[in-house]
């Protein structure tokens, strides 16, 4: 089997240590999968757990010479409805007094330039560019002033929905747990102020969601904080933080890029199942 440093030309060599910032991704290369640091547009491998203390790898490989994965392997992903307040007055709807849970199956989960599948039961795919917080470590009954030192970081995410489905069943299931309709990357930021950054949805290059998390009407750590009371969060469990307004269709053939300030872009495709 290839190594990872026989995989990648050259020898870029890294002295420093770890810093507060980072961006953390999982990656597969020369036949194995790993975890590691994005630096420019180098990948340094990382022993040890992102969730734990780790080393970085002395040396790096080229971004573009490694398959960027989903960043983590969530045991369950949660996600939030109706969190944006310019969503709520663009549905009418009325502001919930709490947030709006439902589940989403691990199963779901694709990474970066990973294909969405348009499943054949439905007949409206949308998309739903969202902020997703990535969990740290054994989380229960937290305070909103504790959730931050419970968050590794941040990702972008596409919480892909059979909107017909979801009407017809009254419910929101089936509609949400398709395989391929969780979308996670391109990797965790560290270190993100989550309470004003802009998240945005374009199709096929035309911008179709764009909106600030300061409009959220549940901020970053008051979900994690509410949800910590309802179940234990486990490191790498993701929650979906909720979209803001302009939600609509795909077809096979469209590209998805879900841009979120600070963090980077998140593209798939959409194609026939």
């Amino acid at each position: 089997m290839t190594s990872f440093r026989t995989a990648c030309r050259g020898d870029l060599r890294w002295g420093a240590k770890r810093q507060r910032s980072m961006k953390l991704l999982r990656f597969s290369s020369a036949d194995k999968t790993s975890f590691g640091i994005l630096e420019g547009d180098v990948v340094r491998e990382i022993s040890g757990s992102p969730f734990g203390p780790f080393d970085a790898t002395a040396d790096g490989c080229p971004l573009d010479e490694v398959m960027l994965l989903a960043p983590v392997e969530p045991s369950k992903v949660i996600g939030v409805g109706l969190n944006y307040i310019d969503h709520a007055k663009e549905l009418k709807m009325a502001i919930p007094q709490n947030p709006i849970l439902f589940m989403k199956p691990p199963t779901s989960v694709i990474g970066p330039g990973d294909a969405i599948v348009y499943p054949k039961m439905s007949e409206q795919v949308d998309y739903e560019a969202e902020l997703v917080v990535v969990i740290k470590d054994k989380t229960k009954d937290v305070s909103v002033e504790e959730a931050a030192s419970h968050i590794l970081g941040y990702t972008c995410g596409n919480d892909v929905t059979a909107r017909d489905l979801q009407r017809k069943d009254g419910q929101w299931t089936r509609s949400k747990s398709f395989d391929t309709f969780s979308p996670l990357g391109p990797w965790i930021e560290t270190d993100l102020d989550p309470l004003d950054v802009q998240v945005e949805m374009l199709l096929n290059g035309n911008v179709v969601q764009s909106s600030s998390t300061s409009n959220m009407i549940f901020n970053v750590f008051e979900l994690v904080s509410f949800v910590s009371q309802i179940m234990t969060l486990l490191p790498g469990d993701v929650i979906m933080t909720g979209t803001p307004p302009g939600v609509g269709p795909v077809q096979p053939g469209d590209t998805t890029e879900v841009r979120i300030q600070g963090i980077g872009t998140l593209t798939n495709q959409v194609v026939s199942s």
